[in-house]
């Protein structure tokens, strides 16, 4: 669930040093700023911390902000909202969703749960899902930690892997566990390992030249940090991984303006928030 209002930050504004103003704007709502690695330069830019899902999770547990401006997709901040049920989340667009996540609506995941109650699955979910998936799961995953997710599962229960059918066909193959997959969309970006593991290879890599195969947000952060070497962006076998439209719908001005407003705030119902909340800690917990 979200809450909207009217925008009263009127037109674009001309000539002035957005990043500044949102800068200041943070510090008098007592703001913290997160970023996804796939948002456009100038929001990497303005953030005070920059990083993939389950990075961005563990910001989002530690502040000490009244407000966190998330800025990435609606499942990112819902997960801080999560976690941090006393602080506002805000999301500079309501629009900013993710194919992988409406794959996999938490009604059609809670009927075919009971229509195969005999199963008694454990439920892992892939982090790009709802708060209402997230609430149905046992343990949440990441690409990054997914394989030791797995691992940890309870041998003696069957396992259900949503939404993303690839990683988990993926993991599979590292682990050798067998599980049922929930048969999804293809997810473009962010596939076999996280966006902070593709940073500490490339940072560590002796390579000059590095073909990066994932969504083209984060090559800014690695010339950003990694100056010295040259990145190229890459295909996969099955499509092109430059832009993720959802991802690029935030922007500098949207964000500013949603921190002005103070909407659209992403709200949840408190038992919903409960239940999506155990899942999340237990990832939080199995991945240090």
């Amino acid at each position: 669930m979200v809450s909207v209002g009217i925008n009263f930050a009127g037109p674009s504004r001309v000539g002035t040093d957005l990043a500044e103003e949102l800068l200041e704007l943070k510090r008098e709502r007592n703001a913290v700023i997160l970023a996804h690695n796939y948002q456009v330069p100038e929001l990497q830019d303005v953030a005070d911390f920059v990083g993939d899902s389950l990075g961005l999770s563990y910001q989002a547990a530690k502040t000490d902000a009244d407000v966190i401006l998330f800025c990435g997709v609606h499942f990112m901040a819902e997960t801080a909202k999560i976690i941090n049920p006393t602080k506002r989340v805000i999301l500079p667009d309501l629009e900013a969703g993710c194919s992988l996540s409406e794959s996999c609506p938490p009604d059609k995941l809670a009927q075919f749960l009971q229509e195969h109650a005999d199963k008694n699955y454990y439920v892992i979910a892939y982090i790009n899902c709802s708060a209402g998936v997230k609430a149905l799961a046992d343990v949440i995953c990441t690409s990054g930690n997914a394989d030791k997710i797995v691992r940890s599962a309870p041998a003696d229960r069957n396992i259900l892997f949503v939404p993303d059918q690839n990683l988990g066909a993926w993991v599979m193959e590292r682990t050798g566990r067998t599980m049922d997959l929930w048969h999804a969309v293809r997810m473009l970006a962010d596939e076999v390992c996280s966006t902070e593991k593709m940073v500490t290879f490339c940072r560590e890599s002796p390579a000059r030249e590095i073909i990066v195969v994932t969504e083209a947000g984060l090559l800014h952060r690695l010339r950003k940090e990694i100056p010295g070497k040259t990145f190229i962006p890459g295909p996969t076998d099955n499509c092109f991984c430059g832009e993720c439209r959802f991802m690029k719908m935030n922007t500098l001005e949207k964000a500013y303006d949603a921190l002005l407003n103070m909407e659209p705030e992403i709200t949840l119902p408190e038992s919903v928030r409960k239940r999506a909340e155990k899942p999340i800690l237990r990832m939080l917990e199995l991945s240090k």
